[in-house]
């Protein structure tokens, strides 16, 4: 386990450590507090993505900052869950606890979503604006039975995971399998003679439902994949996605089934981005882990 101390007039006595999946628990409450909404069973998916790449920051037994930095692959890694407790905020806590965690990514580019009034932070600390992602969300409207488009089951795991590698900076294979089998989840793919068209994740959360990913070849694709998840909500049951901003085609997808935009980050990186297939991305996975 790292560790790092700091002890200055405005972080006294602050232990940086990586973190166990049960002190993840605890973040994941941070981050509803903040409205997040995080995925019901996404910690469980994230930390064993990279179980040295969570960082808590202490003062004693309290918890109160953290960060992740996972790291994907020797050339690509993503950093989210930058919180504070909200009692220890403005006290340098967050900042230190930054400082500690990112040297885990190493020589790595690495890649976050900043909400818009930290862009300038992160720029002084080496990131460059991208694009924006567009948090959408509302109650979907209906439509009939979607042609080919399966249920996920876990014989089209490996094949999904190579999919998901042509859309994503790295490979995550592992983290593919445990978010696609994950209790809760419901994931569809598309097959068009017999081939694999693209694939998306519906999984609860404290409010309504999020979608993601959403990949796919085409915007047709896209849409009998939205239809087919959206199909298993309430009738007044919301649904969130965040999209990249570049992507017209899932913005307009979403706009005609009643979704709105909500609110936006900015996608962020410090180095050159592995090459991946951008314009299969209708919808992220996670803003807190790319």
């Amino acid at each position: 386990m790292n560790n790092h101390g700091e002890t200055t007039g405005s972080t006294p006595a602050l232990a940086v450590t990586t973190a166990a999946l049960e002190d993840w628990y605890r973040v994941a409450e941070w981050a509803d507090g903040e409205g997040w909404n995080v995925g019901h069973g996404d910690v469980a998916c994230f930390h064993p993505t990279d179980p040295d790449g969570f960082f808590i920051g202490r003062l004693g037994d309290r918890p109160v900052a953290a960060v992740s930095i996972v790291n994907y692959s020797e050339h690509y890694a993503v950093l989210g869950h930058y919180l504070t407790d909200p009692e220890f905020r403005g006290r340098g806590y967050g900042l230190a606890t930054w400082r500690a965690a990112f040297p885990h990514a190493g020589t790595r580019t690495v890649g976050l979503d900043a909400m818009p009034e930290q862009r300038a932070n992160y720029e002084r600390s080496g990131f460059k604006a991208s694009h924006d992602t567009v948090h959408y969300s509302g109650v979907p409207t209906r439509t009939k039975a979607v042609p080919d488009t399966v249920r996920v089951t876990p014989d089209h795991v490996t094949a999904l995971s190579a999919y998901d590698r042509e859309c994503f900076p790295a490979d995550r294979s592992g983290f593919v399998a445990r978010w696609l089998t994950a209790p809760g989840r419901i994931a569809y793919t598309r097959l068009r003679e017999g081939r694999i068209t693209g694939y998306g994740v519906l999984r609860p959360a404290g409010h309504g439902h999020r979608i993601g990913p959403l990949f796919a070849d085409t915007p047709q694709d896209a849409e009998a994949l939205f239809d087919s998840l959206v199909g298993h909500l309430e009738p007044d049951e919301e649904v969130s996605l965040d999209i990249p901003e570049p992507q017209s085609a899932s913005a307009a997808l979403l706009t005609s089934r009643g979704l709105e935009a909500r609110f936006h980050t900015i996608r962020m990186y410090t180095g050159p981005v592995p090459p991946y297939r951008t314009e299969r991305v209708f919808a992220g996975t996670s803003l807190e882990l790319g």
